[in-house]
């Protein structure tokens, strides 16, 4: 089996992601929360907006230490960036429970995004797991390696009760 790949998706990501971090104007209501896991640490961003209060909590954990620390927004916004920047991306499916699906040597990512542009009549969401590599064939090698290939998405667009792409 061949797990699907998500550059594409994850550069529109990007694009919203950057646009809610810079413009929060532009977006009617938005929930943003993404844990970025790498080299052992921990990265949250998390902000929303409802009924025009915004809540903003950004926070990481460096590898090694227990207690989380908070961190600047930008320095947040700049660690899932950076992540998001990579060459390629699978995805999890959540399928494979008790399986070890996930690598500290491969950042991962949780992303739960839902935001309703000004204007817009509808809001948009998504609840991924992301594991960003530098290039599809070292993707591949990932996924060819893993205990179990259904802990990977095979088909697009992806939609369970779980994990979905954008609806």
């Amino acid at each position: 089996m061949t797990a699907a790949l998500y550059a594409d998706y994850i550069a529109d990501l990007r694009a919203v992601f950057t646009e809610l971090d810079r413009h929060p104007e532009r977006f009617q209501s938005y929930g943003v929360h993404l844990e970025l896991a790498v080299a052992g640490g921990l990265v949250v961003y998390e902000t929303r907006r409802r009924k025009g209060q915004t809540d903003r909590l950004y926070y990481g954990r460096p590898a090694a230490t227990s207690a989380n620390q908070q961190m600047s927004q930008a320095s947040a916004f700049a660690a899932i960036d950076r992540f998001l920047a990579l060459g390629q991306f699978v995805a999890l499916s959540g399928a494979a429970a008790g399986t070890r699906t996930l690598d500290e040597c491969y950042p991962h990512c949780a992303v739960n995004v839902s935001y309703r542009k000004t204007g817009q009549p509808a809001t948009r969401s998504m609840l991924m797991v992301f594991v960003g590599f530098d290039d599809t064939a070292d993707a591949e090698r990932f996924v060819a390696s893993a205990d179990d290939p259904s802990a990977f998405v095979a088909t697009r667009p992806h939609r369970t009760e779980k994990t979905y792409e954008w609806r």
